[in-house]
C-alpha cells in the first residue's frame, strides 16, 4: 500500500489531477446539496451536455476548448432559468431541449472536421492524463471564485433552498440567488468535464447530496457529510483508477455508488 501511494504521488500529471479532482468535488457536492433539495439536480446534466457541445465545436474550429466552453455553459445556465421561469416549458423540458440541441451541434460539428478522436473521447469519459498547468490554473480560480461566493452568500443560498416563497417575502432575491446556483454550477461543470468527462461530471453533483441524506437531515449536516465524503470518495476513486488501470471517472462514480449503498444501509439500521 505504502508503495502504491509512493508511486501515485510521484507522477506530476496525478498531482495535478488531486489537486482539482479535490476542488471540483467538494464544490460539486455544495451545490448538489441545493440542487437536489430544489429538485434541480438533472441541471448538471443538462449542463454538462451543453459542455460538451460547446467544447467539440470549439475543437473543430481549432479553439481552446475550456475557453470556449466556459462562456457558453455560463450563458446556457442563464437561459435555462430564464426560460423554465418565464415561458410555459417546464425545468425538465427547458434541459431536454437546450442540452440535446447543444450535444447535436457539437456531434456534427466533429463529423464535418476532426470527427471522433481519442481527445474527444477524454473529454466524453474523463482522463487524468490529459490535464496540463494551464487547466490546473484555471480551475483552480474558478474553484476558488465558487467557493467564496457559496460561503459569502450561503445564509441566502439556505434560504432559498428550503422556502424560496417565504425567502421573497423578507426581501430575499430568490431569482438572483437561483442565478448564482446554476452558474456556479455551470463554472464546476466545466472544469471537472477534462477529468471525469462529460457524461459522469453530474455524479459529483447528485450522489454526494443523495449519500449524506441518507443518515443526516440538517442541512449543515447533509453538507458538511456531502462535502468530506465527495473529496474522500475522489481520491479512493482515483487511487483505485491507478492501481487497477480503470478509467478515472467510472472509478470515481463506483466508489461514490457504493458510498451510497453504505450510507443507505447505516440510515436504516438508525431508524431502526
Amino acid at each position: 500500500m505504502i508503495e502504491l501511494f509512493a508511486e501515485l504521488f510521484s507522477h506530476a500529471f496525478v498531482i495535478r489531477a488531486l489537486v482539482v479532482g479535490a476542488l471540483v468535488a467538494l464544490c460539486a457536492a455544495l451545490l448538489g446539496v441545493t440542487l437536489v433539495l430544489k429538485r434541480c439536480s438533472m441541471i448538471g446534466d443538462g449542463l454538462s451536455h451543453v459542455g460538451f457541445g460547446a467544447l467539440a465545436l470549439a475543437m473543430s474550429l481549432r479553439l481552446t476548448p475550456l475557453e470556449v466552453s466556459l462562456p457558453v455553459v455560463l450563458l446556457a445556465a442563464f437561459l435555462l432559468l430564464r426560460v423554465s421561469e418565464s415561458s410555459k416549458i417546464r425545468g425538465d423540458a427547458a434541459i431536454a431541449l437546450i442540452s440535446s440541441s447543444s450535444l447535436a451541434v457539437g456531434v456534427v460539428a466533429l463529423s464535418m472536421t476532426t470527427g471522433m478522436n481519442a481527445d474527444v473521447c477524454n473529454y466524453m469519459f474523463g482522463s487524468i492524463l490529459t490535464m496540463t498547468k494551464s487547466d490546473v490554473a484555471l480551475s483552480v480560480a474558478v474553484a476558488v471564485a465558487v467557493l467564496t461566493l457559496y460561503l459569502l452568500f450561503y445564509s441566502r443560498i439556505f434560504a432559498v433552498t428550503f422556502d424560496e416563497d417565504f425567502a421573497r417575502a423578507t426581501g430575499v432575491q430568490a431569482g438572483r440567488y437561483n442565478t448564482l446556483v446554476a452558474l456556479l454550477t455551470a463554472m464546476v461543470i466545466v472544469v471537472g468535464m477534462r477529468m471525469m468527462g462529460a457524461m459522469l461530471i453530474s455524479s459529483l453533483i447528485i450522489f454526494p447530496a443523495l449519500t449524506a441524506m441518507r443518515v443526516f437531515s440538517s442541512f449543515r449536516g447533509v453538507t458538511l457529510c456531502a462535502a468530506v465524503l465527495s473529496v474522500a470518495c475522489f481520491f479512493v476513486g482515483v487511487t483505485l483508477s491507478f492501481a487497477l488501470s480503470t478509467p478515472t471517472g467510472a472509478s470515481v462514480v463506483l466508489v461514490n455508488l457504493a458510498a451510497f449503498c453504505l450510507f443507505s444501509l447505516v440510515g436504516l439500521l438508525w431508524k431502526r
